[in-house]
């Protein structure tokens, strides 16, 4: 039993991973799309595109990451929340490691996302998406 519930998580960590991608380049092509041929502001493109891109993640992991089937409304708020905490902890990693270590910061700038994303799995697998069946 714990073999199927491991291989369910790791199956769900690969769905977020690619969730996550595909979030990723559809958040940036928004961007690049306001920005450069709508003329829209900096700020502007990068505050919508994180609305279009959170707003998509929120679809495909709600749906196809945690196959949750409870009301929108009891997961999308826990869902800003989540993300919301999960961003300040990379923000405080990174604060951390670029003023605390000697590492490149390009390196403390990736692994701030590698705590950002596993956190953020874990929040949103055992509270934002939890079921009963979990």
């Amino acid at each position: 039993m714990r073999i199927c519930s491991n291989l369910k998580s790791f199956n769900q960590f690969f769905r977020f991973c690619v969730v996550g991608v595909s979030n990723t380049l559809l958040t940036l092509v928004v961007v690049w799309f306001l920005l450069i041929k709508l003329h829209f502001s900096d700020y502007s493109s990068n505050i919508l595109g994180y609305i279009v891109g959170l707003i998509n993640s929120f679809f495909w992991n709600r749906k196809w990451t945690f196959k949750n089937h409870l009301k929108v409304s009891a997961t999308v708020f826990k869902f800003i929340v989540i993300f919301g905490i999960s961003y300040l902890f990379q923000l405080a990693n990174l604060y951390l490691l670029l003023h605390f270590s000697n590492i490149n910061p390009y390196i403390c700038q990736i692994l701030s996302i590698f705590v950002y994303t596993i956190l953020n799995f874990i929040l949103n697998k055992f509270y934002t998406f939890k079921s009963n069946m979990q």
